[in-house]
C-alpha cells in the first residue's frame, strides 16, 4: 500500500464548503460550528441541502441526489478550498455511487473531513482520487462544538501540520511492537458494510489500520470483525490502532473481544487512542505513510499530512 497524494493545508480566508452526506443536522449545532470555523479566519459556506430532510427517510439530509449534488458541486469548485461534512449518521453509502468521481478527479485534490458514517467516503476518495483525507472532527458534532482539544488538533492538522506530524495518544499497547504501513480505516461497522462495493480497498494489506465504532454490542463488533478477517480483508495488515468504543458493551468485555479477534494477526495494537466517537478526539490522517510505537503511545507521520 503506497502513500496518497496530500491536499494543500490551509491559510486564513480559506473557504471551506460544508456538506451533509448522511444524516440530518440540527440548525443550532450548525450555526456554532460555522462560527468556530469564522473564528479560524475561515469563510465557510453552507451547500444548499445541508439542512435539508428526506420525505419519507427521517435520518437521511436529504435525497440521495441533493446529497450528491452538494458533495460534487463543492468539491468542484475551484473557489472551495476543503470540504468539510457536517456529521454523520447514515447515508453516504445511498449517495456514494452517484457521484461523478472523474469529474471530482479533474477537479484536483483538497481538504476532506469526517469520520464515522463518512468512513464510506474516505475508502471511495482513496480508491477514486488517491487523495490523503481527515478522519476528524465534523463541522456540527458535539465534539467539535464541545471540546477545545478536538478543535485545536483539528487545527494544527488544517494550518499547521508539522505541529503534530507525531500524534501522541494516551493509547496502551494491547499487542506491544512497532509497525510501519500507510493509515487507513474508520468505523468497524462501514468498513465490514463496504466490503466488496465498487469503492472500497481490495484489502488493508500494508497498512496501520484504524477502528472504532458506537453504540454496538459486542456480539456485533465480532460479528464485522469476524466478516472482515474470513474475507482476509485485513491480510498482511503491519499495526492496528483502536480507537473509541462509545455506548458500546463495558470495555472489558469489548477488549476481551477485540484481543480474541486481532491478537492472532501477530501484528501491533494500540487500544485506546483517542479518536472516534470520544471526547477530544484526536485527528488522524488517512492514506499518509507513518510509524506505530505502542509503547510510546505514538503514530509518527513520514510527512505532515498536509504539503
Amino acid at each position: 500500500m503506497k502513500q496518497l497524494l496530500r491536499p494543500a493545508r490551509l491559510a486564513p480566508g480559506a473557504r471551506v464548503a460544508v456538506v451533509a452526506p448522511s444524516g440530518p443536522v440540527p440548525e443550532a449545532r450548525l450555526h456554532a460550528g460555522l462560527e468556530v470555523l469564522r473564528g479560524w479566519g475561515l469563510d465557510p459556506v453552507v451547500a444548499p441541502h445541508v439542512l435539508h430532510r428526506h420525505d419519507r427517510f427521517s435520518y437521511l439530509a436529504g435525497a440521495d441526489a441533493a446529497r450528491a449534488d452538494d458533495l460534487q458541486r463543492a468539491w468542484c469548485d475551484p473557489s472551495v478550498d476543503a470540504v468539510l461534512c457536517a456529521r454523520g449518521g447514515y447515508g453516504a453509502q445511498r449517495m456514494a455511487d452517484l457521484l461523478d468521481w472523474e469529474a471530482m478527479r479533474r477537479a484536483g485534490p483538497k481538504v476532506f473531513v469526517g469520520f464515522s458514517d463518512i468512513t464510506a467516503l474516505h475508502e471511495a476518495f482513496a480508491t477514486r482520487l488517491g487523495l490523503v483525507t481527515l478522519h476528524g472532527p465534523m463541522a456540527a458534532g458535539i465534539d467539535f462544538i464541545g471540546s477545545e482539544r478536538a478543535r485545536d488538533h483539528l487545527h494544527s492538522t488544517l494550518f499547521a501540520p508539522e505541529k503534530v506530524q507525531t500524534i501522541a495518544t494516551e493509547g496502551k499497547a494491547l499487542v506491544p511492537g512497532r509497525a510501519r504501513g500507510v493509515t487507513l480505516g474508520g468505523c468497524l461497522s462501514l468498513l465490514a458494510a463496504e466490503l466488496g462495493t465498487p469503492h472500497a480497498r481490495p484489502s488493508a494489506r500494508g497498512g496501520l489500520l484504524c477502528l472504532e465504532d458506537v453504540g454496538e454490542e459486542t456480539y456485533r463488533l465480532d460479528r464485522y470483525l469476524t466478516q472482515l478477517l474470513r474475507s482476509e480483508w485485513p491480510a498482511g495488515v503491519r499495526g492496528i490502532l483502536l480507537g473509541s468504543w462509545h455506548d458500546c458493551d463495558p470495555y472489558d468485555t469489548v477488549r476481551a473481544m477485540l484481543t480474541d479477534r486481532l491478537a492472532p494477526l501477530g501484528v501491533p495494537v494500540l487500544e485506546n487512542a483517542g479518536f472516534g466517537h470520544c471526547p477530544d478526539a484526536l485527528t488522524i490522517p488517512f492514506g499518509a505513510a507513518a510509524e506505530l510505537d505502542t509503547e510510546a503511545g505514538t503514530l509518527t507521520l513520514e510527512e505532515p499530512a498536509l504539503r
